[in-house]
């Protein structure tokens, strides 16, 4: 009886990732011809499958150009993905990874259309920025702020178009929540080249929702840095909010909790594009596809930033997305599909800063590391070349299944 009881026990956790690592990877047809898809791949360093194409899962419906999921896996085993060019949200059930299922997909909401960046409430549900309001071309209004529940269910939703800032392009991006501030940090940046630039981050009220300030970035010594604002990110005093930008600009945010915030100017960056970064500890880990590199910047003390580590790829690759694990010791890397289609993993040491890239994490048989995206045969039957985008670890979690009430 005793051994019946460690056998099941050891198979739930195989089944619900208790004991193995997996990357959800938000994949496309690079032809554009078949369903968008999810793969997951076996990231187990351990395992003998290390770097294989476990399970792959199609969304019904045309593709739609994946591009952000959250921007790392959830507690609770469901994860939400953009198709952006159709302008759905795809949420998938991953409790089982080698089951990936498709749980639901919708649209906009109340004209708010194109969703790009997620993150999760501490009461539960998804607060989202929206690109556009009532048309996505480039004179259309900027859109908004949206919260709803993975059901899809609407619960607020509140303009990011100010009057004090008409003659700025606002097209939501990127945000991060401030909880002990009761502010909301969201940034401004087109996804789409043809709407043109932007410079502009903007605050908000958590509690209501309420745009407080629309905040344009100085320039820096290079005259560009402030294009482009992307991603957000809460330093570890819960208080401090970074920006960075697709221009290789990093500016702290001052004053967030009066009526008198601002943007203070850092520092340049390497290269003249920075992509998704990823803040570990006191280290910001930036994918710099430019200069074709992922550097790690020590930002313990923001007077004095400075460069630890750092990792330089072929020039194929142009390093876009980034994501770390739970204990931000790997971190997942891709250059969308804007390069070479390869998936890679980095080992990361958070005493140090030293970012190695991981040399066993490679296709069987190649001598390359990295796991290539093309000309394989998924799971769920499509074959051909893809693009990974949205890349992200699973979670170590209990061996209970998580349920959605109604599913």
């Amino acid at each position: 009886m005793r051994k019946l009881v460690c056998l099941l026990l050891a198979l739930v956790g195989v089944a619900y990732g208790q004991s193995q690592s997996y990357l959800f990877a938000w994949s496309g047809d690079d032809a554009r011809a078949s369903n968008d898809f999810l793969a997951v791949i076996d990231a187990d360093a351990g395992s003998p499958k290390y770097g294989q194409v476990v399970a792959s899962v199609a969304v019904p419906g045309p593709g739609g150009m994946p591009h952000h999921t959250e921007l790392e896996m959830p507690d609770g085993g469901f994860l939400l993905a953009n198709a952006f060019d159709s302008g759905r949200t795809v949420l998938f059930d991953l409790n089982d990874p080698l089951h990936p299922k498709v749980v639901t997909a919708f649209g906009g909401f109340d004209g708010y259309i194109h969703p790009h960046t997620y993150v999760r409430l501490p009461n539960g549900p998804i607060l989202a920025t929206f690109q556009y309001r009532d048309g996505d071309d480039p004179k259309s209004d900027g859109g908004g702020l949206v919260e709803f529940d993975q059901r899809g269910q609407l619960i607020r939703a509140s303009t990011a178009m100010d009057p004090a800032a008409k003659n700025e392009l606002i097209r939501p991006y990127s945000l991060v929540i401030v909880p002990a501030l009761d502010r909301i940090v969201s940034t401004n940046t087109a996804m789409h080249d043809k709407d043109g630039e932007s410079r502009t981050v903007q605050v908000w009220q958590l509690s209501n929702l309420k745009l407080l300030k629309t905040v344009v970035l100085p320039t820096g010594p290079k005259g560009y840095e402030q294009k482009y604002p992307g991603e957000p990110e809460l330093l570890a005093d819960g208080k401090t909010v970074l920006v960075h930008t697709f221009a290789c600009g990093l500016y702290e945010m001052q004053n967030l909790q009066s009526d008198h915030v601002s943007a203070q100017y850092l520092k340049t960056l390497d290269g003249e594009q920075c992509d998704v970064p990823v803040r570990i500890g006191h280290y910001w880990v930036a994918a710099q596809s430019s200069v074709h590199a992922i550097a790690v910047y020590d930002i313990a003390d923001l007077s004095h930033i400075r460069e630890v580590s750092r990792v330089k790829f072929d020039d194929k690759q142009k390093p876009h997305w980034l994501s770390a694990d739970q204990d931000g010791r790997r971190i997942a890397a891709n250059s969308g599909e804007y390069g070479e289609h390869r998936l890679y993993i980095l080992n990361f040491d958070p005493q140090t800063g030293v970012l190695q890239l991981d040399e066993k994490f490679r296709d069987p048989g190649s001598d390359r590391a990295g796991v290539s995206m093309d000309g394989k045969a998924w799971p769920h039957g499509f074959k051909g070349d893809a693009y990974a985008h949205g890349t992200v670890f699973s979670r170590n979690s209990s061996a209970e299944k998580r349920t959605i009430p109604g599913y």
